[in-house]
């Protein structure tokens, strides 16, 4: 009985956590964490953040300066030490995530469980490449679980407009509150999205003032939008035409392609399914933005889990197109996606595609939920 308390507790996580912090002190050098110690330094030292590079990495800070603020902490630690850190964290996230989403689907959430789900996770190439990469999404996708899977708390939309303030796109997110009739948990998103870029200003107002007035509205700042990892329509659209698209056709496209998704997640939200809601929510805001690099891809996972419990083949198709990662199996990098064949592009904007397939059939669905199950009242009203 104590053997198996143990492996229903939350120790089989914190082993995961502990192997996965030592993994990374002993790797360090995560390219991306190094950028965010770089904004973190640029914070404390007082210095532009958004006009220079990392002397380490070469690479410039791209995200909104509140999350250069964030980082701050990160900025005097050893790359070793930040690594285990961050890297703990990271895979504690994804654990949260799993269990946030199990519960949501009444499910059971033991210990071995989400420590199997978690570590089988890696095998997804958007998490390894964020845990080798030190990214930062996995820490927002568990807060915007966190805060839609329950909606009616208090403080709901709180850890939204946070995770906006780091990464604009979760804004998505807020138009799916209001669409869900969840207006006071997206007016306290986007108030706390606002008092981020008030943050930022008072800490860093000549990085605030660039970025909000010139970074905001250039796709390429954050490298080149053609690359295959690059896994948006305007990606798409960039490899299709062989050079960035006018950026009224990817409006017209992306635009009312996002929004539609929205309305579908909506729709099951109302009808009781807030995973799948929130899961579609995230594909809107994956098609929407202009860059969505493979990496940011990490929803995969609850989107596997919701797909799960209703169609495993379907469940098992889905994870197998980011566990074997096709996007990188034509010519990709120093511009070989312009040169891509038909075959190539069907293959090469794998995670997009499988995107919009889940998107159909969850409106279709949906669809035939609605034709065959009718509302109760009382969810009719509401």
């Amino acid at each position: 009985m104590r053997y198996r308390r143990l492996w229903d507790g939350p120790a089989p996580v914190l082993v995961l956590v502990v192997a996965a912090a030592v993994g990374a002190a002993l790797r360090g050098g995560l390219k991306d964490l190094l950028v965010y110690q770089y904004g973190g330094r640029a914070v404390l030292d007082g210095l532009p953040v958004l006009t220079s590079r990392d002397p380490v990495t070469g690479l410039r800070f791209t995200y909104p300066p509140f999350a250069a603020v964030v980082m701050a902490p990160l900025a005097p630690l050893p790359a070793w030490l930040a690594a285990a850190l961050w890297t703990g964290a990271s895979v504690g996230a994804l654990a949260v995530a799993v269990v946030v989403v199990r519960r949501a689907l009444d499910r059971p959430a033991p210990g071995w469980l989400v420590a199997l789900v978690t570590g089988g996770a890696f095998a997804l190439e958007p998490v390894w490449q964020n845990l080798t990469f030190g990214q930062v999404n996995l820490f927002l996708m568990a807060a915007v679980l966190v805060d839609l899977l329950r909606p009616e708390r208090r403080w709901s939309g709180v850890l939204v407009g946070l995770a906006a303030g780091v990464k604009l796109t979760p804004l998505v997110f807020v138009v799916l509150l209001v669409l869900v009739g969840r207006r006071a948990a997206a007016g306290r998103a986007a108030l706390v999205f606002a008092g981020t870029v008030a943050v930022g200003f008072v800490a860093m107002p000549g990085s605030a003032a660039t970025y909000w007035a010139h970074g905001l509205v250039h796709a390429g700042r954050v490298g080149p939008p053609a690359l295959a990892h690059n896994q948006s329509v305007y990606g798409a659209l960039t490899r299709l035409l062989d050079g960035p698209p006018p950026t009224l056709l990817w409006l017209a496209v992306a635009g009312p392609l996002s929004l539609a998704v929205l309305v579908v997640g909506a729709g099951w939200w109302r009808r009781g399914d807030r995973v799948l809601g929130t899961c579609l929510g995230a594909m809107a805001m994956l098609l929407a933005s202009p860059i969505s690099w493979s990496h940011h891809w990490v929803w995969a996972v609850p989107v596997a889990l919701a797909l799960w419990e209703r169609n495993r083949w379907a469940s098992g198709a889905w994870t197998a197109v980011f566990v074997t990662r096709p996007i990188l199996w034509p010519p990709w990098g120093q511009h070989r996606e312009y040169g891509w064949s038909p075959p190539d592009h069907l293959v090469g904007n794998a995670y997009l595609l499988a995107a919009l397939a889940f998107c159909v059939w969850a409106a279709v669905k949906l669809d035939r939920r609605v034709d065959r199950s009718p509302l109760p009242v009382r969810e009719r009203r509401s």
